[in-house]
């Protein structure tokens, strides 16, 4: 089993990598090809950084819209960074319900401390905050039954 660290790695990688993808309009394969080639696998979890980067690279616009609803800007006008870095915890909150919603914000403030400008963090702390009381609703409130994706919440109060 890979350590918290090597997921932590891969989560740093895929971001990256998406930034990449993000300012260069490569393909995403071609990006994937050049961060696999320069890193080693047994550091990181790699399916974790293919899954991050290929699910974000192809949903970003849905991912976007989540994100948008809880920015004062419009999403355009994010950095690419921190919408990068957005983009990658709004797609651990939507799909990835085994990692607690404040370690994924715990990451990414990491991210943005130390990618982001000087106080990229408290916009991406404040937006992932507000964006986890919508996709996380019931993590938040702190019901473990509940805890998880809204099929599961539907079914547990009906």
């Amino acid at each position: 089993m890979q350590s918290f660290k090597s997921r932590a790695k891969a989560r740093r990688y895929a971001m990256q990598a998406l930034y990449s993808w993000a300012i260069s309009k490569d393909d995403i394969h071609t990006v994937e090809a050049f961060y696999l080639a320069d890193r080693n696998p047994r550091n990181f979890e790699v399916q974790y950084f293919h899954k991050i980067l290929h699910e974000v690279a192809s949903d970003y616009t849905n991912i976007d819209a989540n994100i948008g609803a809880h920015v004062d800007r419009p999403v355009a006008d994010i950095s690419s960074i921190e919408l990068t870095i957005l983009r990658v915890a709004a797609y651990e909150f939507m799909h990835s319900f085994e990692i607690p919603f404040r370690v994924i914000i715990s990451e990414a403030i990491e991210l943005a401390k130390t990618f982001g400008a000087v106080d990229s963090h408290k916009f991406v702390n404040r937006t992932l905050d507000n964006l986890a009381r919508t996709l996380r609703p019931n993590e938040i409130s702190g019901d473990p039954v509940l805890c998880g994706n809204n099929t599961t919440q539907e079914s547990a109060i009906s």
